[in-house]
């Protein structure tokens, strides 16, 4: 079942209310420049670059609202390459926040390149780890620590918490965000209601996500099509080669009324 199908039921009772809640909510051309001057700065390495045409990040962030002067928190930033496009976009009229399990931006020294002189990390006594023999990470001492974030964002991290991780973390980033803000989340597509198993361990039921985060407080405003993939057929392994890099992902929009 594709993504569209699986939001299907959920698309009309949207509409009307994305178009209210959105109004206004629109990346500027000055966000669009600054954010493709990052795209082509020649500290990305090129593994990075090598997927640009396949995330689409401006579109992405175009689809989320997201603009250069927003306070904004990136959880699970992982190696960075979203918060390579974010930190130099914000630096000078907004700010920007990384949450939970930024060892490897630390490590890396990441953040001290130019441009990411800014960046803060929050919520330091947080701690994401997998228990032994456990299928899925937890996420311990979530709070966020700030009140007045304009936008929360996550890539590609949601299927990997149990279900009282990604609750943690939903509460967290609705405590989080001002009145108003926006929840952005993409994950990697599984078939709606189907069991766990191996093949679909790195993938989330998109239908169940908009479920969790409802439940935490949010109203979900619109889905985009800008990440579905037909050719994965959402059977395999994300990591299979068949479909790494290209699969089906999921891209949701939520806001703190």
């Amino acid at each position: 079942m594709s993504i569209s199908a699986c939001l299907k039921p959920f698309a009309l009772a949207a509409g009307l209310l994305a178009l209210s809640v959105t109004a206004g909510a629109t990346t500027d051309n000055a966000t669009v420049k600054a954010l493709n001057k990052a795209m082509a700065a020649k500290s990305r390495p090129e593994k990075d670059t090598a997927r640009d045409a396949n995330r689409l990040p401006v579109e992405t962030l175009t689809f989320f609202g997201f603009n250069r002067d927003m306070t904004v928190v990136e959880l699970i930033p992982g190696g960075g390459w979203y918060t390579r496009l974010l930190a130099p976009t914000l630096r000078d009229k907004g700010k920007l926040y990384v949450a939970y399990g930024t060892g490897y931006l630390e490590k890396q020294d990441v953040l001290k390149q130019k441009g990411f002189d800014k960046v803060s990390l929050i919520a330091p006594e947080s701690k994401v780890y997998r228990p032994e023999n456990a299928p899925r990470y937890v996420l311990e001492n979530a709070d966020l620590g700030i009140t007045d974030a304009d936008m929360v964002l996550t890539f590609r991290n949601y299927h990997n918490f149990g279900p009282e991780g990604r609750k943690a973390m939903n509460d967290a980033a609705f405590k989080a965000l001002k009145s108003g803000g926006i929840y952005g989340v993409v994950d990697h597509t599984r078939r709606h209601m189907e069991p766990n198993s191996d093949a679909n361990r790195r993938r989330i039921d998109p239908v169940l996500a908009i479920k969790e985060i409802e439940a935490a407080g949010f109203e979900f405003v619109d889905y985009s099509p800008l990440h579905y993939r037909p050719q994965d057929n959402t059977t395999l392994e994300v990591g299979d080669a068949s479909v790494t890099g290209h699969t089906d992902r999921w891209t949701l929009k939520f806001r703190k009324p």
